[in-house]
């Protein structure tokens, strides 16, 4: 592969992934790239529409991983992509998750990731019903076999963030060493055999490339729909709800109900998001448009079940957002897209996306850099997968 520092690097998508692997290239690697994004105001965008956590609570070794580096750094945010003595602050704080199980089935499960948890030095606490009332008296426990709860150290911890903050840090920062941001809405692609060689926008404009990046989110299927090689990634919307009650939370982690609902606690006491899995419904309101219903029928009766103090609640605010959904097997697609000897990508996420941002887009820099992942190897996340039928299946997606 060409080492050259010149080489000309396209990136097809300037969210956060986007964001991140330029900044890689550029800071680690000196290599400058184009990133070509189609809605510069980010007003739809997945990075600035997340409620945006981090975890480490996987079913899986290589999410575990990721998430455990990824939280390092961005604990280190601040001064690893200040800006002219700017620091970014995105609000990290680590109040742990805790997954609730109602049946004997889920317990084992919990357990069986609390085995391997352990082995990769994630702290968590497995807690029966009168452990969970002791600890959480406002939860109600009688119909819970176990619960899981996240624990912060040194190395490990679970919380979440401001993504949008996270994602202008990255893009600012990889501006400021050397990578362009352009706002175009990519139409085609021309390729020589197995090489694509330009990148055409809607308005005409061409951008030749050496390499290709597509980190286009929640569009990166339709993207690679324009190359011929389809990926299975495609837009799922998440409907969150910003509600108040007059009630105290003491500790409350982010919570995910066996039910499937999640919520999790404001800076301002009695403030809370919460919201519940991705829906697929065929006819489901459309995905800039919140689905009211889901929280009138689904959501919160769910919630007062589960805190008894949600019996009285009101929705202050609410928003739809976009999971780039994989419907392989819900893990991200990192790497070399085939058939292509110069096109890579990284999507896919389902959601762990924004938390998986640093280390994805510090490995994806290195494989086009030097060929090679040489910090941490992502080779589980292979878009080779697919063809050979051997899904990455992660439990715990939210």
């Amino acid at each position: 592969m060409d080492r050259r520092t010149d080489r000309r690097v396209v990136i097809v998508g300037g969210g956060v992934m986007g964001s991140a692997t330029a900044w890689f290239l550029a800071h680690t690697h000196g290599i400058r790239a184009v990133v070509l994004e189609r809605d510069m105001s980010y007003a739809l965008a997945s990075s600035a529409r997340s409620a945006c956590a981090i975890r480490q609570q996987f079913s899986t070794a290589i999410n575990i991983r990721v998430s455990q580096e990824s939280l390092l750094f961005y604990r280190a945010i601040g001064a690893q992509l200040a800006v002219a003595g700017e620091q970014p602050r995105i609000g990290l704080v680590e109040p742990g998750y805790l997954y609730l199980s109602a049946t004997a089935e889920g317990a084992t499960v919990l357990r069986e990731q609390h085995a391997l948890q352990q082995q990769h030095a994630v702290h968590t606490a497995l807690l029966d019903p009168a452990a969970l009332s002791a600890r959480f008296p406002w939860l109600h426990v009688n119909d819970l076999e176990l619960g899981s709860l996240g624990l912060s150290t040194p190395t490990s911890g679970e919380g979440w963030f401001d993504g949008y903050a996270a994602m202008q840090a990255f893009r600012r920062a990889a501006i400021e060493a050397g990578a362009q941001f352009v706002e175009a809405n990519v139409v085609r692609f021309t390729q020589d055999d197995a090489h694509v060689r330009t990148i055409h926008d809607a308005t005409g404009r061409v951008f030749e490339a050496d390499e290709v990046v597509v980190t286009a989110g929640a569009w990166s299927g339709h993207v690679t729909h324009l190359l011929g090689a389809p990926l299975p990634v495609h837009a799922r919307k998440r409907d969150v709800f910003a509600i108040e009650a007059d009630v105290a939370l003491p500790d409350a982690p982010l919570l995910i109900d066996p039910s499937g609902v999640w919520f999790r606690p404001e800076a301002e006491p009695g403030r809370f998001l919460c919201g519940a899995p991705p829906r697929v419904d065929a006819d489901d309101v459309p995905l800039d448009r919140v689905d009211h219903s889901l929280f009138d029928e689904h959501i919160w009766p769910a919630l007062a079940h589960r805190v008894p103090a949600f019996d009285a609640l009101r929705v202050t605010s609410s928003w739809a957002g976009y999971y780039e959904m994989n419907d392989f097997d819900h893990n991200g697609l990192v790497g070399a897209l085939p058939p292509f000897a110069n096109v890579f990508v990284a999507c896919g996420f389902s959601g762990h996306g924004l938390q998986q941002a640093p280390v994805v887009g510090r490995g994806l820099a290195e494989l086009i850099a030097t060929g090679r992942y040489q910090t941490l190897d992502l080779t589980p996340f292979r878009v080779t997968r697919i063809g050979e039928g051997r899904p990455l299946l992660e439990r715990n997606v939210i």
